[in-house]
Parts: C-alpha cells; structure tokens; sequence
C-alpha cells in the first residue's frame, strides 16, 4: 500500500496573507458571560450594532412556512433585485446582493487590486476595507479624518497614488457615527478613483441615501444591508448601487449562490412589512437620544453625536492628582455587570469604547454602571 509523503513543513501562503493580522470582531459573548459569571441569555450585548428589536416576525413566519430549501437560489436574484431596487429607488440594473456587505467589499478588492496597489481609508473607520484590501495584497493607506472624525478631504488628496485604486468611506462612519454632506461625496469621486460608500447605517441617519448619485458617476459604489435596520443580521444579506461598468465585472466573479434562499425569503418578507421596521428604526433612534443624554451629564466621559445606531464615548483625561482612568479599565467594569461593549486597538480610539443602541432596560443599567465607574473613580 502506498503511503501519503507528509512533510514537516505545510506550503507557505502568500507573503501579504503571512504579514496580514485577522480580522478582529467581537468578543465571544459566552466567554463575556462566563467572566460575569451570569448565564449568556442575560448579557447585555452592546457590541455589535444588532437590531435589539430583531427581525420582523413575518420573516421568522415566512421562514418557517418555506418549503423549497433543498433547491439552489436563482444566481441572478431578479426578484431580489427588483424588491431591493424600489425599496432603493434605483434601477434593478444597478443592484447586486451579496452575502453580507463584507462580500462585496471583498469582490470590490478582487476585481480591482492587484498585489501593491493602494486602497484609502478615512479612518479611523470599519476594519473590513483594511482587511479586503489586504487579503489580495495590496496596500491600505490611512486618510486620517480630522480631530471631529470628519473626512478630511485634503488629507485623502494627498494620499493619493499612481497605485490608488479604491477609496472607502463609511457614512455614517462606524465607530465615530458622523455622516457627511453630498460635497464630500463629489469631492472624493473627482479624485477619478472608485469611490466605495458604505451606508451600513444609512437608515438611522434621517437623511437620504447617496444612491442615486451612482446615475451621475461611473467610479460611485453605494453599499447598504439589512443587518441593522432591519434586524437581519444573523443571515447575511446585504447589497450595492453599482454604475454600469463596475457592476458587470461583479457579475463576472461573484459566486453564484452566495444568498441563499433563506436570505431571499427574509428580505422578501422584510420589504413586505416596513412599516413595523420603520418604526423600529425610529425607537433606536429615540433611544440612542436618551443614552446620549444619559451618559453625556456623567463625568469622566464624552459622547460623540451619532447618526447610526451606536454611540462613540471617549474616556477623559482626569485633573492632576486624580486617579488615573481608560477605556480598557470602564470596559473591564461594565463586563463584570454583564454588559459587553465594543474597544478598539486604533491609536486614536484606545481610550474609546463603542456602545451599541439597546432596548430602554438596557440604557439604564448602562448608565447605572458607567455612573458608579465615574462616582468611585475606578482605575484601569
């Protein structure tokens, strides 16, 4: 019998993928519930910007009643499209969804970087664009927003390269929660570079969608998802508003059936009752108002105004001779009372946390905690 040649060394991966660092998400909340030593169903999860409201009880009824999961998705989701588009306000032409927005993200880094091109970041920002970029060997360049978190459309300027290729902008931007006006949209996209704009948190903004600028530009991507508002996060559907000649090399990479049919039934059931959802939207964004405003008269910390579904709070520095505290050290505080939040290794976000819009219960045991760290003077 012949045996298998096994070498004590496994073939290498490429070198970007050797000098890459993961992705880091989100603590495992069963690990956060352990150190609190509660059982995980009552954790306050205030990490992740979930929908705390979930999804709308049509889709678990529609998922439930569905019979026809043993048969692939349609690879051109032409029901989606349509349903996604009038929701959107754009030609069916113009969409394509993915599994989540992180797989667009992806296919985007796919289709137009090679190894040593250059992607900017308005950061601090969302972690996926460094790591897409990364994974297909190219370069991310920081285009550091000002000392507010706006975008700082000179500093993008002089980022640029003959190897830039993409440039992401989140609005709102996730963690700071800021959005930014139709001009520094067209400013950016006159840099003649794809211009990604992800409006993951477009819907608590209470302003348009830059989506029907892609008509104007052929280097303009909008993308959006149903994770937050519409509490679908769990099964992974998101789409983008693509001009003409970007969407049809899409269309020539992405996976056939990477929305499955579950993803189909939920959106569908979704654009069926937005009216609920809407209201929904609504309540976080009454509730994201009140925390603001909570927290905002507590000393030791500061609150950013937020657009999206979450909150920035920055730990101040304290007078001389007071005891010394950190984003790490309040974070460590609201675990052990069962309440997980979201820090950051950035430089200018390490003396930051991102606080997750929860249910009013979840408001006032946060305040309650954040008030008795800030009373008690808690080192790190």
């Amino acid at each position: 019998m012949n045996r298998l040649r096994t070498s004590s060394q496994s073939p290498a991966p490429t070198p970007w993928v050797m000098r890459m660092a993961p992705y880091a998400p989100p603590e495992d909340p069963d690990l956060v519930a352990e150190r609190a030593e509660i059982p995980v169903e009552r954790l306050i999860k205030l990490d992740a910007n979930e929908n705390p409201y979930g999804p709308s009880p049509r889709v678990q009824d529609a998922l439930a009643r569905y019979t026809l999961y043993h048969r692939y998705p349609d690879p051109g989701q032409k029901m989606l499209r349509s349903l996604v588009a009038e929701y959107a306000g754009v030609s069916p032409d113009h969409v394509l969804l993915g599994n989540g927005s992180d797989e667009l993200i992806d296919l985007i880094c796919r289709i137009y970087l090679e190894p040593g091109d250059e992607a900017i970041d308005c950061t601090p920002t969302f972690g996926m664009y460094r790591f897409s970029t990364e994974l297909c060997g190219g370069q991310s360049v920081e285009g550091p927003r000002t000392p507010d978190w706006r975008v700082d459309v000179d500093a993008v300027r002089a980022a640029l390269s003959t190897r830039t290729k993409l440039i992401f902008v989140a609005m709102p931007n996730n963690p700071t929660g800021n959005r930014e006006g139709e001009e520094v949209v067209r400013a950016l996209v006159e840099s003649g570079r794809i211009v990604v704009v992800d409006e993951a948190y477009v819907e608590f903004a209470g302003e348009p969608s830059f989506g029907d600028l892609v008509a104007d530009y052929e280097n303009l991507i909008v993308l959006r998802t149903f994770s937050k508002w519409a509490g679908l996060a769990g099964i992974r559907v998101g789409y983008g508003i693509f001009p003409p000649g970007v969407i049809r090399h899409l269309w020539q990479v992405k996976p056939p059936f990477s929305v499955n049919l579950a993803a189909e039934v939920a959106v569908r059931a979704t654009l069926e009752d937005l009216p609920y959802l809407q209201w929904n939207v609504q309540r976080i964004v009454q509730e994201r108002e009140r925390m603001a405003s909570a927290l905002s008269g507590l000393s030791g910390v500061h609150v950013w105004p937020s657009t999206a579904n979450f909150l920035l709070v920055e730990v101040e520095p304290m007078p001389d001779g007071s005891p010394p505290r950190s984003a790490a050290g309040l974070r460590e505080h609201l675990a052990a009372r069962g309440i997980a939040v979201r820090s950051y290794s950035h430089a200018r976000l390490r003396n930051a946390l991102r606080i997750s819009v929860g249910l009013p219960e979840h408001t006032d045991v946060l305040a309650a905690a954040v008030r008795a760290w800030s009373e008690t003077g808690r080192r790190p």
